[in-house]
């Protein structure tokens, strides 16, 4: 492929990776943005590590080496044009990337997240029962992708619970690409006006929460912990709760999988990985720019220019996983690139294996008839969303 001028790629299938991509020879290959700009889309599981490995490549939003802002090369309709906040650490690169996560990276060790499993466990069970009360059909999406990730990380960073509800519906409109940019410029205001005003509130009144615990060590400015907050509640509840939603769907149409989930508690860790692999919901990126020349699969990725990596073709590569279209709940694929790698890898991801080992399980355990309530083929999805997934999942049992 030598040219590819829109981001995200199509997908013809729910299940599987841009038809495009299974045109591709090799794991690098030239492309051209939307502005015209070139640039390389790496494809290839080994490079894609190399890449996110390599501090030669910068991730920050206002490019490196005299590269342009990321966002100006999307196409119009692609990012908003809100600026990056302060705190947002996950568009910066060393050193001031590490004095943020370095703060955080305590709240989401795996000893914090053993003494939360009993309350997350608590809150699937009791979207289980309230979607069990409202009776057949229903939404999964709503009833029970959405909501579970949102409660857990409301809850972990100190959302009042009569305000999540605002924070659900604010998030949405954000990283819906069916809106316009400026609807979306204008969510993302509106969230983060929300946000300062309960950092605000936690620095009056602190709690036994993230956001008080950061207000209290006095390291960050109101501003920075407000970006901070942002981040963490949008990617903390965007990305889990499009993994629930598509992961339920695939589940419920490979039966024979979703029957092992059920039954085999064994099964529940590696069935995470593979769903995270085989799906793979992370459209646009890892995005990363050079700073300097980068030899790379026998090329050389010059000084200022940018480099996508798509993760739907990544964890696809047949040399890293074998027979790499099968779907096997059983299949050992810790190494998949779905929370990225290197020091931007997902700072929630134990959370979110968390949330999700337990909640599949849980699901299928308590609508053992559970299934779609309309065919596979009407099942709205979000191809124009930063994160893929499904709209709504009807479901009766």
């Amino acid at each position: 492929m030598e040219t590819l001028d829109t981001l995200p790629l199509d997908r013809t299938d729910p299940f599987e990776p841009p038809a495009v991509l299974k045109e591709l020879q090799g794991p690098l290959h030239p492309m051209t943005y939307a502005d015209g700009r070139p640039g390389w889309l790496v494809t290839g599981y080994t490079e894609a590590r190399a890449v996110l490995d390599d501090p030669r490549f910068s991730n920050s939003t206002q490019g490196g080496g005299g590269a342009p802002p990321i966002k100006e090369l999307m196409p119009p309709e692609g990012l908003t044009d809100w600026v990056i906040p302060p705190g947002f650490f996950i568009a910066m690169d060393d050193p001031e990337h590490s004095r943020f996560r370095r703060l955080l990276t305590g709240h989401f060790s795996m000893r914090k997240m053993r003494r939360l499993e009993p309350r997350i466990q608590e809150i699937i069970d009791g979207r289980l029962e309230e979607m069990a009360r409202g009776g057949a059909p229903a939404d999964l999406v709503q009833a029970f992708a959405l909501p579970i990730p949102s409660l857990v990380i409301c809850e972990l960073l100190g959302v009042p619970y009569g305000e999540r509800a605002h924070f659900q519906d604010t998030t949405a409109r954000a990283v819906n690409f069916d809106n316009s940019a400026e609807q979306r410029g204008a969510s993302h205001a509106e969230l983060m006006g929300y946000l300062s005003e309960l950092v605000g509130r936690k620095r009056a009144e602190p709690a036994e929460d993230l956001i008080s615990g950061l207000a209290a060590g006095g390291e960050l400015t109101h501003d920075e912990l407000t970006g901070v907050a942002t981040l963490l509640l949008t990617a903390g509840h965007e990305t889990t709760a499009n993994m629930l939603g598509l992961g339920a769907f695939l589940l419920l149409c490979r039966p024979e999988q979703a029957e092992l989930v059920r039954t085999d508690p064994g099964v529940a860790a590696s069935a995470v990985e593979e769903l995270m692999r085989y799906l793979s919901i992370t459209h646009i990126g890892p995005i990363r720019v050079a700073r300097a020349d980068v030899p790379l699969a026998g090329r050389t990725i010059k000084a200022g220019e940018t480099v996508t990596i798509s993760i739907p073709a990544v964890n696809r590569d047949e040399t890293r996983f074998p027979d790499p279209d099968r779907f096997d709940v059983t299949r050992q694929a810790g190494a998949q690139l779905g929370f990225s790698h290197g020091i931007h890898q997902c700072l929630g991801q134990q959370l979110a294996r968390l949330e999700m080992r337990l909640a599949y399980p849980a699901l299928l355990r308590r609508f053992p008839g559970l299934r779609l309530a309309v065919p596979a083929a009407e099942v709205p999805l979000r191809p124009r969303a930063t994160i893929y997934g499904v709209a709504a999942l009807p479901v009766t049992w």
